[in-house]
This record gives structure tokens, sequence and C-alpha cells, in this order.
């Protein structure tokens, strides 16, 4: 897919920042739209369906928390990726970012040139998955690809999108150990920082939705799916 082909949803409630960052990704050669609220971005999310959306956290009308949520809600967004750009630091709410079925998280100020860097690496998830199945049955779980959506003992549950592709990455290998490096590059691409800690919340949450004995800790190497 070529840059002009993609577009960029930027939603912040301050017109500098839409300015800047909407200037640096244009001048890129993406097609950038803005919103200045989350209401708004829901609206725009909608009509345009755009490949990646950038939110801010803190906004009025609604917050991008919630916003996230009606997004991930509508089918046809289910492949569009989604990241947080603000100033809140805070673990909580980073977690509750991703609970909400965000992708990312990029804390600000951010130099624009590092933010075209992680902007590039999210994109990348973007390329087709070659040679992976759309539905993967093992044992008592089916994780379908296409829909983003997994059944459980024939109960079907919906996971975020970060536990889903860390899930699904898991899965395709079962017994095999990732290494934490692998497991970054794959589910979070490799110039994309995250928090060290960030593979063991969304372990931990899986764990709890799937089973503990699904998933096994190899201490200073990675994890694995127990089939």
């Amino acid at each position: 897919m070529k840059k002009k082909d993609i577009t960029i949803l930027l939603v912040d409630d301050e017109p500098d920042i839409l300015e800047i960052v909407g200037y640096n990704l244009s001048t890129e050669g993406y097609h950038v739209i803005t919103a200045e609220n989350g209401l708004e971005a829901v609206k725009m999310a909608k009509k345009d369906k755009p490949q990646l959306i950038i939110l801010d956290v803190m906004m009025p009308e609604m917050d991008g928390i919630e916003a996230c949520e009606q997004i991930r809600k509508i089918p046809e967004l289910s492949e569009t990726i989604i990241t947080f750009l603000t100033a809140r630091g805070e673990d909580y709410s980073q977690m509750a970012g991703f609970d909400a079925g965000a992708d990312d998280y990029i804390t600000k100020p951010i130099k624009p040139k590092v933010l075209v860097s992680k902007v590039k690496a999210l994109l990348r998830r973007l390329k087709e998955k070659e040679g992976k199945e759309d539905i993967m049955k093992i044992g008592n779980l089916i994780i379908n690809r296409e829909e983003y959506k997994i059944s459980l003992k024939g109960e079907e549950l919906i996971l975020p999108r970060k536990e889903f592709e860390l899930l699904s990455l898991l899965a395709t290998k079962p017994n095999k150990v990732f290494k934490r490096e692998e497991i970054l590059d794959k589910v979070w691409g490799n110039e994309v920082v995250v928090g060290g800690r960030t593979i063991d919340v969304h372990i931990r949450k899986l764990r709890e939705k799937i089973g503990d004995k699904r998933f096994k800790t190899i201490k200073g190497v990675g994890y694995k799916f127990v089939d």
C-alpha cells in the first residue's frame, strides 16, 4: 500500500499538536485527517475508515479511551491500528488504553522525526500476513484471525487487539519458546518503544481469560503456548 493511499486520523484538542504532527505526517506523503474530540473522531473513523488513528486521551465531548472503545466496536475498522499520543504517562492510563483496544501508547512531547518513525513501524503491521491460516483450532480453542475473535469451549470471546495478536503468535507454533525480543518485534514492532512489563501484563490477562496452564514462562527467555 502506497503512502498516499494510507489515511491517518489525528485526534487532539490542541490545535498546535494537530498542526505540527499533521504537517510532518503529510510531508511524509500520508493522507491526514483531523478531529478535535473523541465524538468527532468516532464519526470520522466510520466515514473515512483510516488505517491508523492517533488519539489523545484527555479531550472534551468524549475522551480518547471511550472513543477507542467505540471504534473497536465497528466491524469494518477491525484492522485499524490505534495508538494513544498523550502527555499522561501513568501506568494506569496506559493499561486503560490497552484494555480499550489500543495497539500502542506514545508519550509526548516527542520529536516529529521520532513520531514519524514510530508511525512507519505501526503501519508495517498492515502488510499481508503470508502463510497464516485464518482459523486455527487447538483443542477447545478456536482462533479466527479474520474476525479477530476466539472461541473457548464453545463460548465466544473478543480480546483487545494486542492480546489477540499475542495469543495468535504464540499459538502458531504450540510448545515453541518465543523470545521476548521476537514477541516485541512481531506484535509491537521493533521500532516502537514499549515498557518492559508490556508483554508480562498481556500474558497475565490472557492467562485470566484463556487459562493459566496454556501459557508457560521460560525465565530469562520468553513464553510458549502449551497445547
